[in-house]
């Protein structure tokens, strides 16, 4: 595709005014009000929830650095229908071997999993019990600048990429980069070929213009998979704007809002709990409704705490990451920190109101329909 000269720039500065955002006030008041101990001990459920029991959930980034049978198990613990996961992204052979060997995996454990290469196997886990696995990457490096890179890995079944990480690439800026340009004339290539072949966009890591290119210019709905809100942690990277996350919307996309304490906690100095979990999972709702909202760990599913140590998980992000990403040690939140986790948050969110209805979109019906209109 020879793009045109003529394209219009989405408007970078286009913030409109939140709406209907949680202050920290009422956590504080409504957290005084549950004080005579409805709440239980936070490495275990909240509650016995059944809407949880009822739904399909999906996890939109769940990793894992081995997938022995610790991991496999959490899955189950989790009940995840379907997750996003991370693969190896350094060059296109990296790549290749990363999905052959996922492929290898599968057919090894047939009882525990399923590749994910459409939305009906994400059903399809749900009823017989196993996890589908939708092969991501989480930059466009392994493309090596090739247009039909694109097809040979959607070939080998990659359902969904970034199209930039933190920084530059030959797409366009990742949310670190000291520019904001957007995409690039490839860039507009690359999501054209996509949503020909059914990739799903994924725009987590983007540039903040770069993540408005790539609304705009899809013909399909796209993701954001593990992102927070910018009205709560204003000026963070990794955060999305009002504005992005309501483009993201008007294109039937949906936005997954990431279970990182050092991403959502209110301030550097403050201790994140579930609660400010919860603020960003609604004030997502407040500005895109419940139809647009979804989860994600952005961990492996037994949570971190249970491998992670200061020097094998800070230390080595302190090098790789800017000061303005806020790292924090430990970078949890105890209540989520557990397969449980969206189990306890539902908790959480029934106490605040929330509908059966609404919970299962949250849950995985949103990402379903998102799957359906991507994939196929």
């Amino acid at each position: 595709m020879t793009p045109p000269t003529n394209r219009r720039r989405i408007d970078r500065d286009a913030t409109p005014a939140a709406t209907g955002r949680t202050t920290r006030r009422e956590v504080l008041a409504s957290a005084a009000a549950m004080a005579a101990g409805s709440l239980l001990p936070s490495a275990g459920p909240f509650a016995a929830t059944g809407v949880y029991d009822r739904a399909l959930v999906v996890d939109a980034l769940c990793f894992s650095r081995d997938w022995g049978d610790a991991d496999l198990d959490a899955l189950r613990q989790a009940r995840y229908a379907g997750i996003v996961e991370s693969l190896p992204n350094a060059d296109l052979q990296t790549a290749i071997d990363a999905l052959v060997g996922w492929r290898e995996r599968v057919a090894a454990r047939p009882d525990r999993l399923l590749l994910a290469l459409s939305a009906t196997d994400i059903e399809r886990a749900a009823e017989s019990g196993r996890t589908a696995v939708l092969m991501n990457f989480q930059n466009a490096t392994m493309l090596e600048g090739k247009l039909n890179n694109i097809d040979a890995l959607h070939a080998l079944g990659m359902r969904s990429f970034q199209l930039t990480y933190n920084f530059r690439n030959r797409l366009g800026d990742g949310c670190l980069e000291r520019t904001d340009a957007g995409l690039s004339d490839f860039g507009l290539e690359v999501v054209e070929r996509m949503n020909r072949l059914g990739v799903m966009i994924d725009l987590s890591h983007c540039g903040r213009q770069t993540t408005l290119d790539g609304i705009a210019f899809s013909e399909q709905p796209v993701a954001i998979t593990h992102t927070m809100c910018d009205a709560l942690r204003p000026g963070h990277p990794r955060a999305k704007t009002d504005a992005q996350m309501r483009a993201c919307a008007d294109k039937g996309g949906v936005i997954g809002m990431i279970a990182l304490g050092y991403f959502i906690g209110p301030d550097p100095g403050g201790e994140t709990t579930i609660e400010d979990y919860a603020d960003h999972v609604e004030h997502a709702v407040s500005v895109v409704g419940h139809e647009h909202v979804g989860l994600a760990s952005d961990f492996p599913p037994q949570g971190i705490s249970p491998w992670a140590t200061r020097e094998n998980w800070y230390e080595p992000r302190v090098e790789a990451f800017k000061p303005n990403y806020e790292l924090r040690w430990p970078p949890w939140i105890p209540e989520v920190d557990t397969p449980d986790r969206f189990r306890n948050l539902v908790a959480v969110l029934e106490r605040r109101g929330w509908t059966e209805s609404n919970l299962e979109r949250l849950l995985g019906a949103n990402w379903l329909r998102l799957f359906r209109a991507t994939l196929g």
